[in-house]
């Protein structure tokens, strides 16, 4: 029997530290937690509210998505309406260049590139002569030439 009681004494001293160790362990580890005192529909009103906040969140990540892209066509439509008005300022330049179109009254539409000449030219060669002209202006897509030839009488 005293062996059985030697190695109770072993043990003891051994368990002591180790069963201090483990409740400062657990006390440190509690003081970090802070008990929540809510009731349960507390905590399900503070849930719900976190789930509308979250909605709120996603809400207002569309509305800026949809406002930039509103953005992105508002600036590509006057980037659009520049080009076009660009395209018939440099048209009616050339044309007022040319010695034989500077003196006729030709009135020049863009729309997307697409170019509509209209009024009167003093000749088939003038008409003609339009076109290139307008062909020429860079983001020019096609012209339409509607010129009609004078008739001299």
């Amino acid at each position: 029997m005293k062996k059985g009681r030697m190695m109770d004494k072993r043990k003891t001293p051994f368990r002591t530290p180790l069963a201090v160790a483990l409740a400062l362990t657990a006390a440190l580890a509690a003081c970090g937690k802070q008990p929540d005192e809510r009731t349960a529909g507390q905590k399900l009103d503070g849930a719900i509210a976190d789930a509308k906040q979250a909605d709120a969140k996603a809400e207002a990540s569309q509305a800026m998505d949809k406002a930039e892209n509103k953005l992105k066509d508002a600036t590509a439509a006057a980037s659009v309406a520049v080009t076009d008005a660009t395209i018939v300022t440099k048209i009616n330049a050339a044309l007022m260049a040319d010695e034989r179109l500077k003196t006729t009254k030709i009135d020049v539409r863009a729309e997307d590139g697409r170019v509509t000449l209209t009024g009167t030219a003093p000749d088939a060669g003038s008409q003609a002569r339009a076109t290139s002209l307008a062909s020429a202006v860079h983001g020019v897509r096609s012209v339409d030439n509607q010129l009609v030839v004078a008739r001299n009488g």
